[in-house]
This record gives C-alpha cells, sequence and structure tokens, in this order.
C-alpha cells in the first residue's frame, strides 16, 4: 500500500510538473507573440487599432515580421469585403438619395480595385523567391500605396452637406477605418522591408 500510495503521489507530482510546463511554455509564447505585435503595431501610424484588429491572430504570425505583414494585408481584404457588401445593399435600399447611391456605386468599384490590390499583394509576398525580394517589395508598396489611394477617394465621395444621413456617417467610418488598416499594413510591409535588409547586412559582415 505504500508503495503504490508513492507511486501515486510520484505519478501525480509528474502529471502536474508536466501541465505546469506546458502552461509555462504557452504562455511566453503568448507573451513573445504578444510582445512582438506591440512592438511592430508602435512602428504604424494607428497602434491601438493595429493591436486590436491582429491579435487574434498572433498564433499565425509569431514572432515573423512577413507573416504578420502578410496577415495585415489579410485583415484588410477581409474589411474591404465586407464594407464593398454593405454598400451593395446600401445602394439598392430605400431612402437613399441618387446623390448617395451614385457616390456608394463609385465606392464600390474603388475598393474593388482596392481589393484586387490587396489580393495581389498578398499573393506577390507568398510566391517570391529570395532572389527576387526587392522587385517583389517594391510591387508590394506600390500596389499597397495604390489601394490606399482608392479608399481615400472614395471616403472623399462622401464629404460635403448633400451626403448627410446615417447611411453616409456609417459608409464613410467603414472605409475610414480600411484606410486605416491599410496604411498599418503598409507600415508593417515597410517594417518587414527595412529588417529584411538588416539581415542580409548582418550575413554579409
Amino acid at each position: 500500500m505504500a508503495c503504490s500510495a508513492k507511486f501515486l503521489l510520484l505519478l501525480l507530482l509528474s502529471i502536474s510538473f508536466y501541465i505546469n510546463s506546458s502552461l509555462a511554455a504557452r504562455n511566453l509564447i503568448q507573451t513573445t507573440n504578444t510582445d512582438f505585435l506591440r512592438t511592430s503595431c508602435a512602428k504604424t501610424t494607428y497602434p491601438k487599432l493595429c493591436y486590436s484588429s491582429l491579435s487574434v491572430h498572433a498564433t499565425t504570425f509569431q514572432t515573423s515580421p512577413k507573416l504578420l505583414a502578410n496577415t495585415a494585408l489579410s485583415v484588410t481584404l477581409s474589411s474591404a469585403k465586407s464594407a464593398s457588401e454593405m454598400m451593395l445593399k446600401l445602394a439598392h435600399s430605400q431612402g437613399i438619395n441618387p446623390r448617395q447611391a451614385a457616390a456608394m456605386r463609385d465606392c464600390i468599384e474603388l475598393l474593388r480595385d482596392s481589393a484586387d490590390e490587396i489580393m495581389r499583394s498578398i499573393n506577390k509576398m507568398g510566391n517570391t523567391k529570395e532572389s527576387d525580394f526587392q522587385l517583389m517589395i517594391n510591387d508590394v508598396q506600390t500596389w499597397v500605396s495604390a489601394a490606399l489611394t482608392d479608399e481615400s477617394t472614395c471616403s472623399d465621395g462622401f464629404a460635403g452637406k448633400a451626403m448627410n444621413g446615417n447611411a453616409k456617417n456609417s459608409v464613410r467610418e467603414q472605409v475610414v477605418n480600411i484606410g486605416h488598416l491599410t496604411s498599418n499594413a503598409l507600415a508593417l510591409i515597410n517594417n518587414y522591408a527595412s529588417l529584411h535588409e538588416i539581415f542580409l547586412l548582418l550575413v554579409c559582415l
């Protein structure tokens, strides 16, 4: 009985040690990912939005600048598609005056262009060889900057007294948020490019 009790105690202690070690390792990983995200987001124009929009994806990018930038683009793409779908419904709803409907149709086209440019960027980042890195970064920076311009143009279409009302405010808020997400994504892409350049310099030393 005494031996059995000792064996059981040792078994329970071993299980407890394993569980605590696993939890500690998991907490360490989560803390590392969180710190990495906070540090990266601090370099963006909208750090709070950056952190809130990407923290749920921390296990996806962990501490990889490339995966973080790609995740930021994916989140932006999803938001752009959602806003475009919302505007499409609003444009055909009652209570929308011709000026608002026209602005929404224009904005839908601009957001579609923006989504295409972001999608091209995501694909480019995921399918580029190391030897083509600089060309890839140049293309991605150009496309994301163009997406940002499209979103700004869309937002401008809802300015002025002729566009008063809840529809205007709701759409403008969505588009402004997408613009901020895109701006953050571009900052993270630029940071990734800078870190990659530093890495190459260190390798050459």
